[in-house]
């Protein structure tokens, strides 16, 4: 009987871990594990799939099996302004208890952890929303400013010491941290639950065993995915486990290392020929009419993103008002994510195209001013 109540338990646990959090505050969950998490693997960020896509860490989740890792993921926020805080693990009486993460205004309290890409362990470096667009900070996160233009640079100072793969807050081993004001007051702002976007994604890694710890012992074959639910591509994101107490570099974006840092933290928010009209043999004009086409572009894609955002959201209150059985909420939810994922292939194509017409446009220019002007230019 004991162990049937045991098994019932875990059931429950692994359920409810996939469970929105509750929208007034940060609570701790009613999953109760006497074993600790595994310590986090260290991995590369993959590269941000398109504008306004926020990165929601991997972290370990608890199921029936035991723990399995949640690689970490780009994903879209529910709203304009909103921001990701993570779960985490934390101790208390002789267990370790699961605190669900949310979306809200600000980044609040998550235990100290070190997640690392803008997560340091307390507060939020990887970028911020401004006039409903999403700026990247470079120095953290891995975004190509050929296709995203909302960049800027701010460098993160890391203490070699300080730094640990350590996954859960408190007990033996563990983070001691506590929220600090700020952490405290975002706690009380209003707060979104995961997205369906997120629980799929939690879904697939819960049905994959390969991400079971007890298979890939605490390190996942993926660790990380460009986009949810994409568990492809396994020799890119393969994760390893950090040693305690050393700066591991993976965990920062692949070429951060090696970039410059030019604009030594101002912000740039316009494409890069437009960055770049110090060249003397560029033409202002045109350099204009180049940011006025992507800033053009970005506003229609934008809308074209919140009107299906509005749209997906309206059919799924429809669903619910009608009760309908898991079976047709799963066909909606698989739909409207097929929809997403041609909208965000269509609006990559857009961009390219924007950037493969703009440079012809440049070496055409070039090839002008490279021509010999005047009679005799060239005669002795």
């Amino acid at each position: 009987m004991r162990i049937a109540r045991f098994v019932l338990s875990l059931a429950f646990a692994a359920g409810i871990l996939a469970m929105p959090a509750p929208s007034h505050a940060q609570v701790a969950v009613g999953v109760s594990i006497r074993i600790g998490p595994p310590a986090l693997p260290v991995y590369a960020q993959p590269i941000c799939p398109g504008p306004d896509y926020v990165w929601a860490p991997g972290y370990w989740a608890y199921g029936p099996d035991g723990y399995f890792w949640v690689p970490g993921t780009w994903v879209l926020a529910p709203e304009p302004g909103l921001l990701w805080t993570p779960g985490y693990w934390g101790f208390a009486e002789g267990a370790y208890l699961w605190h669900t993460g949310y979306w809200g205004p600000r980044v609040g309290f998550y235990g100290g952890i070190n997640y690392g890409f803008g997560y340091p362990g307390a507060g939020f470096l990887g970028g911020y929303w401004r006039g409903g667009h999403y700026f990247y900070n470079r120095s953290v996160t891995n975004v190509n400013v050929t296709v995203i233009h909302n960049v800027y640079e701010k460098r993160v100072v890391v203490n070699e010491r300080n730094v640990t793969r350590v996954s859960f807050n408190g007990g033996p081993g563990g983070i001691r941290a506590e929220a600090n004001r700020d952490e405290r007051r975002a706690e009380r702002e209003r707060h979104v639950s995961m997205t369906a976007e997120q629980n799929r994604h939690f879904e697939g890694a819960r049905g994959d065993r390969s991400f079971l710890a007890s298979v890939n012992h605490g390190r996942p074959e993926v660790a990380a995915t460009p986009r949810s639910g994409d568990f492809h591509g396994r020799s890119d994101n393969r994760g390893g486990v950090g040693d305690r107490g050393r700066n591991d570099d993976r965990n920062r974006p692949p070429d951060s290392r090696d970039r410059g840092r030019e604009n030594n933290g101002r912000e740039s928010n316009r494409p890069p020929s437009a960055r770049h009209s110090d060249n003397p043999s560029s033409n202002p004009r045109l350099e204009q009419k180049h940011e006025r086409d992507f800033d053009k572009m970005q506003r229609q894609q934008d809308a074209e993103r919140q009107k299906t955002q509005r749209r997906n959201e309206q059919e799924q209150q429809k669903l619910s008002r009608q009760n309908a059985n898991q079976q047709r909420q799963d066909q909606l939810q698989r739909r409207q994510q097929q929809q997403t994922d041609q909208m965000s292939r269509k609006q990559e194509q857009q961009t390219q195209k924007l950037q493969q017409r703009q440079e012809r446009e440049h070496q055409k220019e070039q090839r002008q001013e490279s021509k010999p002007h005047g009679n005799g230019h060239n005669r002795p």
